[in-house]
């Protein structure tokens, strides 16, 4: 069928599948260095009892049949394996059904890894990059002119999460609609970059500016996706110049990297760059790519719905396999940071005097004279989940306790998630967490104190722990 493929689009399926191979490498080398802190046997929140608590049915992967840290590791590290061979371009060596095969491996690896990350693996950009993973199966290799069904499915994907977090804002906060949510957001995102601070000093009109064409590029640009070249390629170019900016502007893992690969793919490069001899595509690999289109039009039902509903839910997945997915982000923005800070003290008696020692973690604010360091598409899972801890105890109830039982113990896996151990030789005897106020400093601060950061105590989010069986838990707030 001459309408099956897009020979102009090689190029574009090339840059694309290398990106998101160096994304799988990111992700899993992510799940080998922190899963047994997090995940682990003895983690915060172990596989096993999530295991216990669930089914096939609503959580199917690889350690349904088996789980330990043992297995775990070969799991990651295979994922690893895998995805080198992709950056190298081992799929286009291999006849197209190995290929296949090749792309399907880290797909079904991390969804396995997904299915048991349990809180810690809540985050949109785990279900993106599986439905984007997916698609990617069935797009061909070298050998072959990438399918214009997979093309179109993929602008659908990057469609659904342009249009989607366009729509959250504009029915979401009223700051984004008076065009003020940048006032804040560069010192209340989850995680700052180093540039951040930077950001923030902007002048409030440009700020306005920024936010008037986020809505432009969010909610206009998405709809010429789906229009002829060149421009849909045009359209395609303006989300790539937006989500660089994001991502010279704070840490969001790898959401704005895969977001920019799915860009790339829809630029058509066939004007500039001449493609090469590619062999017609076989009948079976028709059947598949137009069964596959079918599959994920009828799935795409409910996400499609959510749309254009007034209860929009973002960050959602409407099936097991994390196939078609619902996306968004910042529907709402703090205009307050708050950050828990995490002490221990090696003194047997706590009384007024006691000298506390600080935790660093390595991404999150902590010494206000540290400037935020760039981690992104890296995922430093613990430091996003105490900025939602900051938000509420409640985010943070199953699994802060554990957290601390942790430090009282100097439990090395944990302590490797951290930047700073006050503690190296010996466990502290108390362990106590408190909620402060962070705010940047302006010009003048900075040039006076050193300091990136100002911040004040607010209120005590977990009381001085001793070590013990008895549970800890985070101080419900007042």
């Amino acid at each position: 069928m001459e309408w099956f493929t897009a020979d102009g689009y090689w190029l574009s399926r090339l840059i694309f599948q290398r990106v998101l191979a160096v994304i799988y490498l990111t992700a899993f080398l992510t799940a080998a260095l922190q899963f047994r802190a997090l995940i682990g046997e003895r983690g915060m929140l172990p596989v096993p009892e999530l295991l216990r608590r669930t089914d096939w049915r609503s959580a199917p992967g690889l350690f349904r049949l088996h789980y330990s840290d043992r297995f775990f590791a070969v799991v990651a590290w295979t994922g690893c394996a895998l995805s080198v061979a992709l950056i190298a371009g081992a799929d286009s060596y291999l006849p197209l059904w190995a290929a296949m095969l090749l792309w399907a491996l880290p797909w079904a690896l991390y969804l396995s890894i997904v299915q048991v990350g349990d809180t810690w693996y809540g985050f949109g950009w785990e279900s993106l990059l599986l439905e984007t993973g997916f698609l990617a199966v069935f797009l061909g290799n070298a050998g072959t002119a990438p399918p214009v069904l997979v093309l179109w499915l993929l602008r659908w994907v990057l469609f659904r999460v342009e249009f989607g977090a366009g729509m959250i804002k504009i029915r979401g906060d009223a700051c984004w609609r008076r065009l003020t949510c940048l006032y804040f957001h560069h010192e209340t995102q989850p995680m700052p970059g180093p540039l951040s601070w930077f950001f923030h000093q902007l002048p409030r009109p440009l700020h306005r500016a920024e936010v008037a064409a986020n809505h432009v590029t969010q909610l206009l640009v998405p709809v010429l996706l789906f229009t002829p070249q060149p421009v849909a390629s045009a359209a395609a170019g303006l989300m790539v110049l937006t989500q660089l900016w994001l991502v010279l502007s704070g840490n969001f893992a790898w959401l704005n990297w895969l977001t920019i690969a799915l860009a790339l793919s829809a630029v058509d490069w066939s004007p500039v760059v001449e493609p090469p001899a590619q062999s017609a595509a076989p009948l079976w690999y028709e059947v598949v790519v137009i069964a596959v289109a079918a599959l994920v039009l009828a799935l795409s039902y409910r996400p499609a719905r959510n749309l254009v509903s007034r209860r929009q839910v973002m960050n959602r997945s409407f099936d097991p396999l994390h196939l078609v997915n619902t996306y968004g982000a910042f529907g709402s923005i703090s205009r307050v940071r708050l950050e828990v800070v995490v002490e221990g003290t090696d003194e047997r008696v706590v009384h007024p005097g006691t000298v506390w020692r600080e935790y660093g973690f390595r991404g999150k604010p902590g010494d206000p004279r540290r400037l935020p360091r760039q981690f992104a598409p890296y995922h430093l899972r613990l430091d996003w989940m105490m900025w939602f801890a900051a938000l509420s105890p409640a985010y943070a109830r199953p699994w802060f306790g554990p957290f601390v039982e942790r430090l009282l113990e100097n439990d090395r896996d944990t302590l490797r998630l951290l930047r700073h151990n006050p503690f190296p030789d010996v466990p502290p005897a108390h362990v106590r967490a408190r909620v402060y106020r962070y705010r940047y400093t302006t010009w003048r601060e900075l040039r006076a104190t050193g300091c990136w950061w100002h911040r004040a105590y607010v209120r005590d989010f977990m009381r001085p722990v001793p070590p013990g069986p008895s549970p800890v838990s985070p101080t419900r707030r007042s």
